[in-house]
């Protein structure tokens, strides 16, 4: 039986639901303490022996570190970390890890699915808000005139893998021209992944179609407001797959209601799920996804084993 070295089994905590398969692959060499179901574990009852944690949506902060004196591993099931005190882990000796390439092509055919949708104008068919879907259809759907992918400009903020993956749809399957602004690439790493290099403002201004792929920091809270969205061209489209605080999404209505933007696919918003009564919510230019860019079945499966072997490698050295 796998053991932490004192006889006993390493426990981990998993507050929120993962894929099955994953569980049952923890419980071979751990003992799994489930946030859901009915023997549900909180972070009180798991806190003085937990010594590791598979974490998806949950927080955990420096305060609750401090209360889990064996605590050596944060595993997290995707690519931020904004969930997690990054500053408190490292005073603490708490390794934190992510799993950043196992839902990319997930969340890049989001990405292009919500692309495609607003670039067509495709929300009020898709909400019921156009009259009707049928052929037969006597319902004027001038209105619903959306434009083509081909020959457009794709602009990407940041060219990380999503958005490597993202450029090649859209370069290749689609005929866009793709141009990309990254801080942390240089302009030959930048065309060697596929696109066009561009500072911020020269690829807002030709971004017919605005992607955004960088995490959430200080350094990009906000970056696309008032003053990004006014570069963009007449017409222009923004979908976000990214984190919600990048986008100011006062600026983003604002440009909305202008009609100086023709439409927005957002699968992250600031707040998440957003209000109900959000004025983005009820407008058929913005076509809204709960945060499901990473919710494949293929990728639920890759990022959760992927967490499973970092608190593998860490809890039971060989």
């Amino acid at each position: 039986m796998a053991d932490d070295g004192a006889g006993t089994r390493p426990v981990v905590w998993v507050p929120g639901r993962i894929d099955d398969a994953v569980v049952v692959s923890l419980a071979e060499w751990a003992d799994v303490r489930l946030g859901w179901g009915a023997t549900a574990a909180s972070w009180a009852d798991v806190a003085p022996e937990v010594q590791g944690v598979l974490l998806r949506t949950a927080r955990v902060d420096g305060a609750m570190m401090r209360e889990a004196p064996r605590l050596r591993i944060v595993a997290r099931h995707g690519v931020g970390l904004d969930t997690v005190d990054v500053a408190a882990a490292a005073e603490l000796g708490v390794e934190v890890t992510t799993t950043p390439a196992a839902n990319s092509r997930s969340v890049a055919e989001l990405a292009v699915a919500l692309l495609m949708v607003t670039r067509r104008g495709l929300g009020p068919a898709l909400t019921g808000a156009g009259g009707g879907t049928s052929a037969s259809s006597s319902t004027d759907r001038s209105g619903m005139t959306g434009r083509e992918l081909a020959g457009a400009t794709l602009g990407l903020l940041g060219h990380g893998r999503i958005a490597q993956l993202v450029a090649g749809v859209a370069r290749d399957g689609l005929g866009m021209r793709v141009v990309a602004h990254d801080p942390h690439l240089d302009d030959a790493a930048i065309r060697a992944a596929g696109a066009e290099p561009a500072g911020l403002d020269d690829l807002l201004r030709a971004s017919d179609a605005l992607s955004v792929h960088v995490p959430l920091t200080d350094a990009t809270r906000g970056l696309v407001s008032t003053r990004e969205l006014a570069l963009l061209p007449a017409g222009a489209v923004v979908v976000n797959t990214s984190r919600g605080g990048v986008v100011d999404e006062e600026a983003l209505l604002a440009s909305l209601e202008s009609g100086h933007l023709a439409g927005a696919g957002l699968d992250v918003t600031t707040v998440e799920p957003l209000p109900a009564d959000h004025p983005l919510r009820h407008r058929p230019d913005v076509v809204l996804t709960p945060h499901v860019g990473g919710q494949t079945h293929e990728a639920m499966s890759r990022v959760g084993h992927e967490a499973a072997d970092h608190l593998r490698r860490v809890l039971l050295p060989r």
